[in-house]
């Protein structure tokens, strides 16, 4: 079973353990952290303004999988044509700028690692935008028409759908971005493991309570309500959590203690 009390314990001495590194003030991290916010905005309003530009094509994106069902949107007010395009031209623009936020939020962590710890700087950006754009894929092409035939063609065959352009985007961004965050577990578990707070040990032996988890996950941003769509959710996420455990394998400071050790 989990023990609070020892994650707590191992991230209280991660916290310790850093004490060496270079400190720096309040006011410091402050200002910092100020710095990399504005960069950021500024990344995302560059993104924006590309994508805006693109705006009629990603919209056309968006609508495929409904009109490859042999549907369209509606608009129900006349502000909705226009919401769509700053939706998407904002979440493309989010898309598009990632990498250099990315780098952003890595720079403003990196004074607290080592110096044998920054070199995973690459790592870290390659697998958080391939993990994501990995589980995006995974939803505009396997998850979303899937949901629009089961939804639209099994469920709702005795009706007349009017599918509105502010249900539709929110649906469609709901599984996208679920899907994508959900695909960065990786991730998670790298920084964890990278700073002492879980192992690979702690994390193969709650394996159980990592399923259990994972299922109540996929059951609740799963769009389809039967049980087999559930577990097609839940087999990657089980998947990206047993490479989780190779990653914090590989990161985790006993190892690379040990690996000094016999140098």
């Amino acid at each position: 079973m989990v023990d609070p009390a020892e994650v707590i314990g191992k991230a209280r001495a991660a916290v310790t353990q850093r004490a060496e590194l270079p400190g720096m003030s309040l006011m410091e991290h402050l200002d910092e952290l100020r710095k990399r916010i504005v960069r950021s905005a500024i990344y995302l309003a560059l993104g924006f303004v590309v994508a805006w530009y693109f705006h009629d094509r990603l919209v056309d994106f968006i609508q495929a999988p409904l009109k490859d069902d042999g549907k369209s949107l509606n608009m129900i007010h006349p502000m909705d044509g226009m919401n769509l395009a700053i939706h998407v031209s904002l979440a493309g623009g989010a898309i598009l700028a990632s990498p250099f936020i990315l780098f952003q939020v890595w720079l403003f962590i990196a004074p607290g690692l080592y110096k044998k710890e920054q070199r995973f700087v690459i790592p870290f950006m390659a697998a958080t935008v391939g993990l994501f754009l990995a589980g995006a894929y995974f939803g505009y092409y396997w998850v979303l028409p899937s949901a629009m035939h089961i939804l639209l063609d099994v469920f709702g065959n005795k009706f007349t759908s009017v599918i509105s352009i502010e249900e539709y985007t929110g649906f469609f961004l709901s599984v996208i971005l679920g899907l994508g965050i959900s695909f960065e577990l990786p991730v998670l578990i790298f920084f964890l493991a990278l700073f002492g707070i879980v192992s690979p040990r702690f994390l193969w032996r709650n394996f159980r309570y990592a399923l259990l988890a994972v299922f109540l996950v996929a059951a609740i941003i799963c769009p389809m309500p039967d049980p087999v769509s559930m577990c097609l959710y839940a087999m990657p996420l089980l998947a990206l959590y047993l490479i989780g455990i190779a990653v914090a394998w590989w990161v985790h400071p006993s190892r690379r203690k040990k690996k000094e050790t016999a140098k």
